[in-house]
């Protein structure tokens, strides 16, 4: 698994959200508000209960794809690193 894949994918939302190039999903996405981000989060979820539900492997592995990136751009536009989010995870880890 390459692990850097979370790092650089951050790195380009960030450029995106900084730059709004006219051509970018990612800046369409910022420029349109945190409403529309966090529909796209709310459906790219429901999207992957629903691959998981239909037991398709590879509808599955696409739509958490889908789920995390939008995740990632809803974090962004809320200024929350995914270290913050990581770090909440290691100490849940800790207290298991």
């Amino acid at each position: 698994m390459n692990d850097k894949i979370l790092e650089k994918l951050i790195v380009i939302i960030k450029k995106r959200k900084a730059n709004l190039p006219d051509n970018s999903y990612v800046a369409s996405l910022f420029k349109k508000g945190n409403v529309k981000i966090a529909n796209k989060v709310g459906e790219e979820a429901v999207e992957t209960i629903s691959a998981f539900l239909a037991q398709e492997k590879i509808d599955l592995i696409e739509e958490s794809a889908d789920l995390i990136f939008h995740l990632l751009i809803l974090l962004e536009d809320a200024g929350v690193s995914f270290e913050e989010v990581l770090k909440v995870l290691e100490e849940r880890m800790e207290n298991d």
